[in-house]
């Protein structure tokens, strides 16, 4: 299994943690079938089908697997497309990219870093500071609003 170091934002601070890995047949029994499709088998939801596209209130976007921090509500921007965007992962440490050759196109696919999630895919087409959008599926996070952090 093995062990991984993850930024915590309740924490302020870096955590070393057991990697999450499951069979298939677990992911499938504890999430909810359109979670499990984007999440494990690499799929993707309509546009603007995820309330999570209009939140904006102060707080973290969470794995839905393992419940990793992977960004703060203050690095997401509206990019037009119908997905919850941002220009930054809260820490390198707690994404994992990777290239994704999938549907004739070369893209960069985003995984959680504790449980392999697949999460979505990062362009070179956002904002300052950084150029980045990564352009998240939204049933594949959780969000916690800053004061229960």
């Amino acid at each position: 299994m093995g062990t991984i170091q993850i930024y915590d934002a309740k924490r302020n601070g870096v955590l070393t943690l057991d990697r999450i890995e499951k069979s298939d047949a677990e992911w499938k029994r504890l999430l909810t079938e359109q979670q499990y499709q984007i999440t494990t088998r690499k799929g993707t939801e309509a546009p603007g089908s995820c309330p999570f596209d209009e939140v904006h209130k102060p707080g973290v976007f969470r794995c839905v697997r393992c419940h990793t921090d992977l960004f703060r509500s203050s690095t997401k921007f509206e990019s037009g497309t119908g997905w919850p965007s941002f220009y930054e992962p809260i820490s390198p440490l707690n994404v994992i990219e990777q290239p994704d050759a999938s549907l004739g196109m070369v893209r960069t696919e985003v995984l959680c870093a504790r449980c392999g999630s697949h999460l979505g895919h990062v362009f070179d087409d956002g904002p300052p500071p950084t150029g980045k959008r990564y352009c998240m599926n939204g049933f594949a996070l959780e969000f916690v609003r800053e004061a229960k952090l």
